[in-house]
């Protein structure tokens, strides 16, 4: 994976990055820990700067996050419950642990988008609810970007120090990629298999506010 982000940064520069990390919101297995850094490096090398980078890849970002987020809203907490009813299993996910994270969705809203933007997994995942409570677009465009910004400009940084020590970055980059993808599979696999879906669990719920 670390090979094909490279060949793209490298072919389309702050274009691609963008792209790439635009796609990295949209699929989660492409990881930024890996992105960024490698885009960090090329900035040290010359080929691009390093504020260019951080703006590129802040872009993908936030554009990958607004489209987690209308896809939310499109659904709204209705449709969704009921889609956690009849799905919840292969969502990993029951309508207990919908209504839980909604609650607390409600409860800290902006506060909970920004520190998701910088924590793995839950950044591209932190979006959808988002939508799906109808949290004002403005504020939660606010949040994401200065925690997406924060984030980006972090990998890159490191990525622009590490610049030195290329045959480090090319070794512990790949197996970082592998690991992610694998301990994500791990986890999604057990939650399907040990996941008990709720017995009453539709639209129709008291809970599911419109």
């Amino acid at each position: 994976m670390a090979e094909w982000i490279e060949r793209m940064i490298e072919e389309g520069g702050y274009l691609a990055l963008a792209i790439v990390m635009f796609l990295e919101n949209v699929f989660p297995p492409i990881p930024s820990e890996v992105v960024m850094p490698l885009a960090g490096y090329h900035a040290q090398a010359g080929d691009l700067s390093l504020a260019g980078v951080i703006v590129a890849g802040s872009a993908g970002a936030f554009l990958g996050a607004l489209f987690w987020y209308w896809i939310g809203r499109m659904i709204g907490p209705r449709r969704m419950r009921a889609f956690v009813g009849r799905h919840g299993r292969w969502l990993a996910m029951t309508c207990a642990d919908f209504d839980g994270a909604r609650k607390w969705f409600d409860r800290y809203g902006g506060p909970a988008v920004f520190l998701g933007r910088l924590a793995p997994t839950v950044r591209t995942l932190i979006s959808i609810p988002a939508g799906i409570v109808r949290m004002p677009f403005w504020t939660f465009a606010a949040f994401t970007f200065v925690g997406a910004t924060i984030w980006t400009a972090a990998l890159a940084w490191a990525g622009y120090l590490l610049g030195s020590q290329r045959d480090l970055i090319d070794a512990w980059l790949n197996p970082v990629a592998n690991i992610a993808l694998a301990i994500g599979l791990v986890i999604y696999v057990w939650r399907v298999f040990t996941i008990r879906p709720d017995a009453d669990c539709g639209p129709e719920d008291e809970t599911a506010r419109p």
